[in-house]
């Protein structure tokens, strides 16, 4: 588990407010992940999750003191901006990587409490297709959605799917599952907090690509 453990999120403060420095950085480290579902179909998420970061690290680094926080860009573009807000700049990139994130984090905790196929238990098109269901699918159009369908029936076993998030250890299947949970703490709180800071900002948008 060392692919995510070596990265782990940091506990949110009691405001839960999210520092950018520090979610960038844990952030970095997450497209590989999408390596270990094989099919080279989730590259495209890989892909728009990595361009995600550079947007929203390309503004943070404009001005890092005044970009503290995640909440501090969405209120900067949001004045800038104005009429085309929150369809701009890191605003946008941000609301989209938010989705990625959450389809990890669908993934891993679907892994975490024993969701499988009963008739084919070592395969982890279950839980990738309730990750894809939940957090990606409705802002995906017709012709994105057949893609992805095809991408959930290649989706590897179980068992390479844990490997690969072990570097390729063998490690047992309970022992990775358990450094699943530890990982989803921070993490989930994190993506949490970033979905509420859209909700009490109104900065959601629910157009298809």
């Amino acid at each position: 588990m060392s692919l995510l453990l070596d990265n782990q999120f940091k506990e949110l403060p009691p405001d839960k407010s999210v520092d950018t420095k520090t979610f960038l950085e844990a952030v970095a480290h997450l497209p590989s992940f999408f390596d270990c579902l094989g099919s080279k179909v989730f590259s495209v998420i890989k892909s728009d999750i990595n361009g995600n970061i550079v947007k929203i690290t390309a503004v943070y680094n404009k001005n890092p003191a005044k970009y503290v926080t995640l909440q501090d860009i969405l209120e900067a573009e949001r004045e800038e901006h104005e009429v085309v807000w929150p369809k701009v700049g890191a605003t946008l990139a941000l609301m989209w990587l938010k989705r990625g994130l959450r389809f990890i984090q669908i993934l891993l905790q679907s892994l975490a409490d024993g969701e499988k196929d009963e008739n084919n238990p070592n395969l982890i098109k279950v839980n990738v297709t309730k990750a894809y269901e939940q957090a990606l699918k409705k802002y995906h159009g017709w012709v994105v959605q057949k893609i992805f369908t095809a991408a959930l029936i290649a989706a590897p076993y179980k068992s390479n799917f844990l490997k690969a998030l072990s570097k390729g250890e063998e490690v047992k299947e309970e022992d990775c599952l358990a450094n699943v949970r530890q990982f989803l703490v921070n993490y989930t709180a994190t993506v949490d907090a970033i979905y509420e800071m859209y909700a009490n900002l109104n900065a959601e948008l629910d157009y298809t690509v």
